[in-house]
C-alpha cells in the first residue's frame, strides 16, 4: 500500500521539484555540440515564418564532407490556417564556424 501512495504522490510533484531531489551531488549539465546550430536554426525559422510558433524540435544528425559540416534539424511549426514541418540544413565551416549556407523544404510529415 505504501509503494502506491508514494507513486501518485510523485506523479503529481512539479517537474522542478523532481529535479531537485537528483541523488547525484555531482551532476553535470551537458550541453550538445549542435546546440549552437540548433539556436540559429530556432531564429532563422522564426524570421521566415513569423506567424507561425515553433511547437516540436528534431536534431536530425550532422554530416561532414571536407571542409563543410551540415547539421540538420526539423522544426514542427503551428500557423493560422495549418501545422507543418520545416528541415533546415545549415551548412558551416567547422574550423571558422562560419554559415556558408541555410536551406529550408516544407514538410506536411
Amino acid at each position: 500500500m505504501m509503494k502506491k501512495l508514494m507513486v501518485i504522490i510523485v506523479l503529481f510533484l512539479p517537474i522542478s521539484y523532481l529535479a531537485t531531489i537528483d541523488n547525484s551531488a555531482n551532476a553535470e549539465i551537458v550541453i550538445p555540440s549542435y546546440a549552437k546550430w540548433g539556436r540559429l536554426a530556432m531564429e532563422k525559422t522564426k524570421a521566415k515564418y513569423p506567424n507561425a510558433q515553433i511547437i516540436d524540435y528534431l536534431h536530425i544528425g550532422k554530416e561532414t564532407k571536407g571542409d563543410t559540416t551540415v547539421e540538420k534539424f526539423k522544426l514542427w511549426l503551428k500557423g493560422k490556417e495549418k501545422e507543418f514541418g520545416v528541415f533546415i540544413d545549415i551548412s558551416y565551416n567547422p574550423k571558422t564556424e562560419e554559415v556558408i549556407k541555410i536551406t529550408y523544404k516544407e514538410t506536411d510529415r
